[in-house]
């Protein structure tokens, strides 16, 4: 999204709902007096949950002002990690893993199934709205590669077929499940180990 089209969104104001103030409260407790503004991070990913998975500026001066720390603090910590987003992303936010590993089984694949479907370039939000993509450095899933984070959920093990199903399910505002798509738990084996004529899964 180009730096006019996220000005233009901007909302003048932000405040916490209730429900994320009592998290704050707690949140807050973790931390000493003095060391409040260690609870940044958290208030920042609170912020991104309550307004559709992206942070505005009037949200960072917030947090800012409830931490008594300089806004262009916070700003530094938004504008540092990947996971917080500071324009508008789809409802279903697709993150492909493109490090090493993930792209020698095929992560470049998954990334022109997404210009296909979702949209040319990343960070930009599908016609309908209900969709955008990023590439992304490792996500911890190497043994499962190649994947992809939407939202909160790891899709795994993905090929060609799977991933254009999921997208498309995405569009339709079906997801389909997460996880494993051939099939395993977690980083098991894909195939049965055999020692000596006995089975280790």
């Amino acid at each position: 999204m180009s730096l006019k089209k996220v000005h233009d969104v901007q909302p003048k104001e932000f405040k916490f709902t209730e429900e994320n103030l009592n998290k704050v409260e707690e949140i807050l407790k973790r931390y000493p007096d003095k060391n409040k503004k260690s609870a940044v991070m958290p208030f920042l990913y609170l912020a991104q949950k309550q307004n559709n998975n992206w942070i505005p500026l009037a949200a960072m001066k917030y947090i800012a002002n409830y931490l008594s720390m300089p806004y262009i603090s916070v700003y530094e910590v938004a504008t540092f990690y990947t996971m917080y987003n500071l324009a508008p992303v789809g409802k279903y936010f697709v993150q492909v893993c493109t490090t090493s590993p993930c792209l020698i089984r095929g992560a470049d694949k998954i990334v022109k199934i997404c210009k296909e479907k979702i949209s040319p370039n990343e960070n930009e939000i599908s016609k309908k709205g209900s969709c955008s993509w990023m590439e992304v450095e490792c996500l911890g899933a190497c043994v499962n590669g190649p994947m992809m984070q939407i939202n909160n959920d790891y899709y795994e093990d993905l090929n060609e077929k799977n991933t254009k199903e999921i997208l498309e399910s995405l569009i339709k505002d079906k997801p389909l499940k997460s996880g494993s798509y051939r099939g395993r738990k977690n980083t098991a084996p894909e195939k049965k180990q055999t020692i000596n004529g006995e089975n280790h899964a």
